[in-house]
């Protein structure tokens, strides 16, 4: 693999309401490695919960929460580049949108832009514009912008870490026997129709999300790695050591 996108939930970014440092140096830490072999761009989320230490607004209503990101977004890209100068690291911040992403135009200057990033070293940290893209907001996450990432500006491979540590073959919260599905070629349409569930305050997201960003990549013949963000070891044990201990690889068959 050449280039690699690594997008990082809003669970694992933040605790009690707050953005969580610890795990935010633990996931640098692993940037860094994985830049030693490999392009990386990473997709995060997270402007909400760090905005929210700042501005207590009720976050249901959708202009408070653009107000949040907004205040927030330069909280969590100070955090970021604290952490990677422990490293010797910078990152540079990109706020894209949907529509980004359909104007070939911008879409084109944006992939210049992060190609020059990385070949000078710089860690390129894009989140969705949230101050200006209701849509997103409402109903969107950055699954799916962190698949048009992977898939627009040339990665081989987008690694979603989140509380969901794995694709199993029924819901391991409700079912002791679940197992994990550690390859899959192919999403089954029913399995993208479920309604979406995220069990926190400031998420977006669930299974549902990741399955439709897999199944996106998947129709052009790109992979997705799922594993947990707050127990790294099984995605160190496949990006740096080559070892598929834990967490599903969605791929095409050769």
């Amino acid at each position: 693999m050449r280039r690699v996108v690594v997008k990082v939930g809003t669970h694992v970014l933040s605790e009690q309401n707050r953005l969580c440092k610890e795990r935010i140096l633990n996931l640098v830490e692993f940037l860094v490695a994985l830049m030693e072999k490999h392009e990386v761009i990473l997709v995060s989320s997270g402007a909400v919960a760090a905005g929210y230490s700042i501005l207590k607004l009720d976050k249901k209503l959708l202009h408070n929460r653009q107000a949040i990101a907004a205040v927030g977004q330069p909280q969590l890209m100070a955090i970021y580049n604290k952490k990677l100068e422990k490293f010797g690291k910078s990152g540079a911040q990109l706020l894209l949108t949907a529509d980004d992403f359909d104007s070939r135009k911008r879409c084109y200057h944006a992939k210049c832009t992060i190609d020059t990033l990385l070949e000078n070293g710089i860690l390129p940290i894009i989140n969705e514009n949230d101050a200006t893209a209701t849509e997103e907001l409402v109903f969107g996450d950055n699954d799916q912008l962190s698949s048009r990432v992977a898939y627009y500006f040339g990665a081989d491979l987008l690694i979603l870490l989140s509380d969901i540590d794995g694709y199993y073959d029924k819901d391991p919260h409700k079912h002791a026997d679940a197992t994990m599905r550690k390859i899959v070629h192919a999403i089954d349409p029913s399995e993208l129709e479920v309604e979406k569930s995220a069990n926190f305050a400031f998420a977006t997201g669930g299974i549902v999300t990741k399955l439709k960003a897999a199944d996106f990549l998947l129709e052009r013949k790109k992979s997705m790695f799922i594993a947990s963000g707050f127990d790294l070891s099984d995605v160190k044990s496949y990006m740096l050591e080559g070892v598929h201990k834990g967490g599903t690889l969605f791929t095409c068959k050769d």
